[in-house]
């Protein structure tokens, strides 16, 4: 097996869907010798920021002289992306190898999987053979039952930002939501918590680690100074670290000091340096992404209202200025209505399109139901096309939004870029 047979394999069980219970990943790393358990994680649950948060805990740490494994989803262009250590993708071959020997483990006892599964038990044991000294952990959907809690008691656990998404299988509540999140605490655990997070869900946080005896940290935003901040990033300091923060928005700003005080819980004398150095070299694709300053062109990934409320804050600080056309598409199964609602009144015009996926919003419901927030609407159904036709009829003084789901963010992330390579953009 290659490395895209090995891909091509782990696609092919999406046909299990979404199975929520720890009983088959369990099964499948005991087989494989529960790699897991070699390892010491730090695991991040939340609806919005888990993947920031990871990143720039594993930065951190990375600075600090550790060999870090960073476990993360959705991937935007390069599967890999999903795997990495020290800041480097799985290697094709070590992908490959794992993902050969968990099928020949999962088809020898005849466990089935699903494919977010599967994936987790090969993080695992690519983490476990390259013997790494922290593992930092994305939750892929809720935290009780998610794959990854098949892990013993982490080092920390965080709680990022909670809000509504994927209703259907967290509950309909805040309530409900942060109780499957709390799902990740664990007796002997640290517990950091996201600021700013919501009362209704701060008081079920509150009980869960009382359970547990354990009193929560949440980063004291008194001690959180913001500087001057632009389409380039935030100058910041907290607790006398000062730091420069590429990731853009304020939110942003919140997960850094919630990837702080988690490193911090578990090695208090980490360096002042390592945090600084780490947060400054943490980037993400299609996280209010800048890919060209003139014109202006931004790619975000995100799908929810929360989502939507961080991209209206960051077009309200950073875009008021200028023209602003908005490239969109959207999964059929997010609340496209309330992120349209955020958004669109803040632009002059939007160009509609279809992720090529199968649960991407039809283009010309999108666009009938843009056309109440903005009266200048587009239908453009191919993504590619739709942000080719953006980027060239923009001028070096407006702004062109990339916007939606992350299958949008990855189908057309590398248009972007090449876009402005060729000379169409910046030099």
């Amino acid at each position: 097996m290659n490395c895209s047979e090995a891909i091509e394999y782990i696609h092919s069980l999406e046909r299990f869907g979404i199975m929520p219970g720890l009983e088959r990943i369990s099964a499948l790393c005991e087989k494989l010798g529960n790699p897991q358990n070699n390892l010491k994680f730090i695991h991040v649950a939340g609806t919005n920021g888990k993947g920031s948060t990871c990143t720039i805990c594993a930065n951190i740490l990375r600075e600090a002289g550790y060999k870090v494994g960073l476990y993360t989803s959705p991937y935007v262009v390069d599967f890999r992306e999903r795997i990495q250590i020290n800041g480097e993708m799985i290697p094709e071959n070590d992908l490959a190898l794992c993902v050969s020997k968990v099928k020949e483990t999962a088809d020898e006892y005849n466990i089935k999987t699903t494919e977010f599964e599967f994936i987790t038990a090969v993080a695992f044991l690519y983490f476990s053979r390259q013997n790494c000294d922290y593992v930092v952990l994305e939750v892929g959907l809720g935290g009780r039952f998610d794959a990854t809690n098949v892990i013993p008691a982490p080092e920390a656990s965080v709680i990022a930002s909670i809000s509504l998404d994927h209703t259907a299988v967290l509950g309909d509540t805040i309530e409900k939501i942060a109780f499957e999140k709390c799902g990740i605490i664990k007796p002997g655990s640290k517990v950091i918590l996201y600021p700013k997070q919501k009362t209704e869900a701060f008081s079920v946080i509150k009980d869960a680690c009382d359970k547990y005896g354990i009193i929560p940290v949440v980063p004291d935003l008194t001690l959180l100074e913001t500087g001057s901040s632009d389409i380039h990033g935030t100058k910041a300091s907290y607790k006398g670290m000062e730091f420069t923060l590429s990731l853009a928005g304020e939110h942003m700003t919140y997960n850094a000091v919630t990837a702080i005080e988690t490193v911090k819980s578990i090695l208090p004398d980490i360096s002042d340096k390592a945090v600084t150095e780490g947060i400054v070299k943490s980037s993400m694709p299609a996280r209010l992404e800048l890919i060209s300053d003139k014109p202006v062109v931004i790619l975000d990934g995100g799908h929810n209202e929360d989502c939507a409320l961080a991209l209206e804050k960051y077009i309200i600080a950073n875009l008021g200025d200028k023209k602003i056309r908005a490239v969109i598409s959207i999964m059929a199964d997010k609340d496209y209505v309330k992120y349209l609602e955020s958004v669109l009144p803040h632009v002059e015009s939007v160009i509609v399109c279809r992720a090529d996926v199968p649960r991407a919003l039809d283009a010309d419901k999108l666009a009938s139901e843009a056309s109440k927030y903005c009266d200048d609407v587009t239908t453009i159904p191919d993504a590619v096309t739709a942000v080719k036709y953006a980027l060239d009829d923009a001028n070096d003084d407006e702004a062109v939004i990339v916007c939606g789901s992350f299958y949008f963010a990855g189908d057309v992330r590398e248009t972007l870029i090449d876009y402005f390579k060729g000379g169409d953009g910046n030099d």
